[in-house]
């Protein structure tokens, strides 16, 4: 590690590399520090599937971002269009309209042309068939506007971004964490660095905050986030502690979005506290709109099937983590069960089984068996019959217990042996975080820029408020890593 830089990246992730990347096209020399050591790094990333939300016309912009899709795949997938106002509309209507509309539009706007820029650095995208599509009249149909994934998931994408990062000269340096940002006046002058067991001065004529949220911090997490969270699984890297955002915000940065909300999912109940690289995404249960969720009362208490689980699933972590003893079982019935994703099959998984209703519900440890029961008779007595039951669209076929309605997809439970899953909240990043321009520029609290600094990824607040579209952080990271690396590099030789 030399003791000057123009661009220094804290941050090996998906954002980090792609404004290291970006900086160096500028001629800009280039430094990454990853806190994680090498094993262990590429940040949240490498723990996703890796699937990007991206706008497209149709399957000509398809094929450029997948060339080597076969005539066959062309031949039997109906792709669909995802318009930029298909994307933007899904930003503002899962947000609640919170999200920041100048923000939101850029990543809208940059979406394919930052994919197709990742694809000419290396990185390779394939369909996602075996979660986001079904088989239609024979052809493969994909909803929720969801349709690629970078290959080999996260772990596929963070081994490309590095790859390439090498190959052009970047250097990285693992097991570095940044301890406070130098500053003179405001405008950022370099950082003071933890490595190899000294602590240095490094500069840089400009740095990118790339490190992620606070989702690992458990002092945070339980201060925003609220009562409980400190119990709350954390689904990705344990180093996410909030380091960028604390020295950004030391130094006067504003503090911006919504701080005590989160990407929050339904995961495995048994998971350890932190992600398991060998597992990956696996932990995650996603398939609860073919089937209904108990809580500890043995009552239903949210609506699995409001929306395809792309506009669902970032939400509901937090809705399961409001119940009793902070945990729920997903059932489903054998109608189902060949819909049921991936993760379900897992070795490490908390699952039961029962042959009747009877004797499912007392195997669903921590649940009132006799209410439970109770509740799977209502539910059955109350499903749409005449309805057709149809994964591909919102189908209307509807339910009820209690006050509590299912909107699609409601099915009897009565073809056993029937299957039950564990799971609880599985918290991926928080919303909370710092607030920058259109050009990645952060801003101080008297919203005026801080020269040299910028942010990226996770860190950043005012994207996303309560929920978020399927796949779109990942793109969110790529977008305005792009940017904050350009414009990174151009201050930097300017």
């Amino acid at each position: 590690m030399k003791t000057s830089y123009d661009v220094i990246v804290v941050g090996g992730g998906n954002a980090g590399f792609c404004a290291a990347l970006a900086a160096r096209e500028t001629g800009a020399s280039v430094l990454v520090i990853e806190r994680a050591p090498f094993g262990e790094h590429g940040g949240n990333s490498r723990f996703t599937a890796g699937a990007m939300r991206v706008a497209y016309k149709g399957i000509e912009d398809i094929c450029t971002l997948v060339p080597d899709l076969t005539p066959e795949q062309i031949e039997t997938t109906d792709f669909g269009t995802y318009t930029e106002r298909d994307f933007f509309d899904d930003m503002a209507r899962v947000t609640e309209n919170r999200t920041d509309p100048d923000l939101a539009d850029i990543l809208v706007s940059k979406s394919f042309e930052t994919l197709n820029w990742m694809r000419e650095n290396g990185v390779r995208f394939m369909p996602i068939y075996g979660r986001q599509a079904f088989k239609v009249d024979g052809k493969f149909t994909f909803w929720g506007g969801l349709v690629l994934e970078a290959w080999g998931g996260g772990e596929g994408l963070v081994e490309a971004l590095i790859k390439q990062a090498e190959k052009v000269g970047i250097e990285i340096a693992y097991g570095a964490r940044a301890m406070k940002l130098n500053t003179n006046e405001s405008t950022a002058t370099g950082l003071e660095i933890r490595y190899e067991g000294k602590t240095r001065t490094v500069n840089a004529k400009s740095v990118v905050l790339a490190a992620g949220g606070f989702q690992a911090n458990t002092e945070w997490r339980t201060k925003y986030l609220g009562k409980g969270y400190e119990l709350a699984k954390v689904r990705g890297t344990r180093f996410n502690t909030g380091d960028g955002i604390k020295m950004a915000l030391d130094a006067g940065a504003m503090p911006w979005g919504n701080w005590s909300g989160a990407h929050a999912v339904g995961w495995e109940l048994n998971s350890p506290p932190f992600g398991d690289l060998a597992v990956g995404d696996g932990f995650q249960k996603h398939s609860y709109p073919f089937g209904i969720m108990v809580n500890a009362d043995g009552e239903r208490f949210v609506d699995e099937g409001a929306d395809f689980r792309n506009y669902t699933y970032a939400k509901y972590g937090h809705v399961i983590m409001s119940q009793p003893n902070h945990f729920a079982w997903q059932i489903f019935d054998q109608k189902v069960t060949h819909l049921l994703r991936d993760e379900y099959r897992i070795k490490e998984v908390t699952k039961v089984t029962g042959k009747t209703l009877e004797e499912l519900v007392k195997k669903l440890d921590g649940v009132n068996p006799e209410k439970c029961l109770a509740t799977l008779h209502e539910w059955n007595a109350s499903v749409d019959k005449k309805t057709e039951f149809n994964p591909n669209i919102k189908d209307g076929k509807s339910a009820k217990t209690g006050s509590v309605v299912k909107s699609n997809w409601a099915n009897t439970l009565d073809e056993g042996p029937f299957e039950a899953y564990a799971v609880t909240c599985g918290v991926t990043f928080t919303f909370g975080g710092l607030r920058i321009s259109g050009k990645s520029q952060v801003l101080d609290t008297e919203e005026e820029i801080m020269p040299g600094l910028f942010a990226c990824g996770e860190l950043v607040g005012g994207i996303f408020y309560g929920n978020y579209p399927g796949g779109s952080g990942l793109t969110n990271g790529s977008v305005f890593g792009r940017i904050a690396g350009t414009q990174a590099g151009a201050f930097a030789k300017g």
